[in-house]
């Protein structure tokens, strides 16, 4: 298993990751790695919460389709303190729309989709191991 977060949007990338990290270089990197072997897992994930639209993660979902990533996870963004350094809370994703995320992302093709507010990027690894072996 490979794994490479794409952790937002494709416009908010900018502001919520490193300069040095962008959205098509993580694209790149989960791309080469099925190239580097084929039968390789790969596995990415987003926090939701800090101003992207429905819309934006659907179009993120397909991008990571485009480059055969198998597994996602998806989660709520909680904002740690109140610091400058911290991205504000812009919304509490509702369980609905979690839920929705999960059936488009398996009707996309991926292998499994974990999606809900407790989600994290390791969430669940050993449901997502035994979906990825049958």
């Amino acid at each position: 298993m490979f794994g490479q977060n794409v952790e937002t949007v494709r416009r908010l990338t900018h502001v919520v990751r490193d300069r040095r990290a962008g959205y098509e270089q993580t694209l790149d990197v989960l791309r080469m790695a099925k190239e580097i072997d084929p039968a390789c897992r790969t596995k990415s994930s987003i926090l939701v919460g800090m101003g992207e639209t429905p819309d934006e993660v659907i179009e993120m979902m397909r991008d990571l389709r485009a480059v055969n990533v198998d597994l996602l996870a998806i989660g709520q963004y909680l904002q740690p303190t109140h610091k400058p350094r911290n991205l504000p809370l812009v919304e509490y994703v509702t369980p609905e729309q979690f839920a929705h995320y999960r059936a488009e992302g398996m009707q996309m093709g991926f292998k499994y989709v974990a999606s809900g507010p407790l989600v994290r990027s390791s969430y669940k690894a050993w449901e997502a191991a035994l979906a990825m072996s049958q």
